[in-house]
């Protein structure tokens, strides 16, 4: 039977190219997202059976709870779960509304932890998973622009931790992935003159791709990294270097 993992935010970007690399790895995979895309459907129809479209806005944290319930009762217990679902809003602190402020908080902090608490009492009973929560390079780089964004993928890394040590003994590995900038759709809105700095700065003077940063999640799911927790693995082409 093959384990089963669930991507969020899987519908386009990272997201979608994690999902294809656990269908590669043999996984099935539990996509979920606000709305089906045609990249989506695409590996829904290339790859019947192996990989299933589950929509849900995680905006609306009331009903994570009744969203878990009913993905395990569908799908089974999750072998692992990779947070990716976030959103990126761009803009000064002094003006950024009020709203937009609590949106990042509630979708990139409130909406991951919730799904985690729900989804790893499966992996308890089961004794065995793997959680990968997807920050960031701004976590720890700061960006212009972006502190509330960076301080929601900060938090995401301190959570990582702090679980990692919680769950260990049930042989749950809790892990971060933290991807520079790579061209998505979240990224699209950025300058292209700040986009040409940021590129400047790896040392190949090229961005990691999706692809890479997929890459790195097949590892962290992987037998390989049984001891392998409570770290964050950053992929952003040496810009960090």
């Amino acid at each position: 039977m093959m384990k089963v993992v669930v991507v969020t935010g899987a519908t386009r970007g990272l997201g979608l190219a994690i999902a294809h690399q656990c269908i590669t790895d043999g996984y099935k995979v539990v996509a979920v997202g606000r709305s089906m895309t045609g990249q989506l459907n695409l590996l829904l129809q290339q790859y019947d059976g192996q990989i299933v479209f589950e929509r849900y806005d995680f905006s609306d944290i009331t009903g994570i709870h009744s969203f878990a319930v009913d993905l395990v009762k569908r799908h089974g217990r999750p072998w692992g779960l990779v947070n990716n679902a976030a959103i990126g809003i761009d803009g000064v602190l002094a003006t950024m509304h009020e709203k937009d402020i609590s949106k990042l908080i509630k979708i990139n902090i409130e909406a991951p932890v919730l799904l985690t608490k729900y989804l790893l009492r499966s992996m308890l009973l089961n004794r065995c998973g793997r959680i990968i929560n997807v920050s960031s390079i701004i976590a720890s780089t700061g960006f212009n622009g972006l502190s509330v964004y960076g301080a929601t993928k900060a938090a995401l890394a301190g959570f990582t931790k702090s679980l990692a040590r919680e769950v260990g003994k049930a042989h749950i590995t809790v892990n971060a992935l933290s991807p520079g900038f790579m061209e998505t759709d979240m990224t699209s809105k950025i300058q292209k003159e700040r986009f040409d700095s940021i590129r400047r700065r790896s040392p190949s003077g090229h961005l990691a791709s999706v692809e890479d940063a997929a890459h790195a999640v097949s590892y962290l799911l992987s037998d390989s990294a049984l001891r392998v927790t409570g770290t964050t693995i950053t992929v952003d082409a040496g810009t960090t270097a």
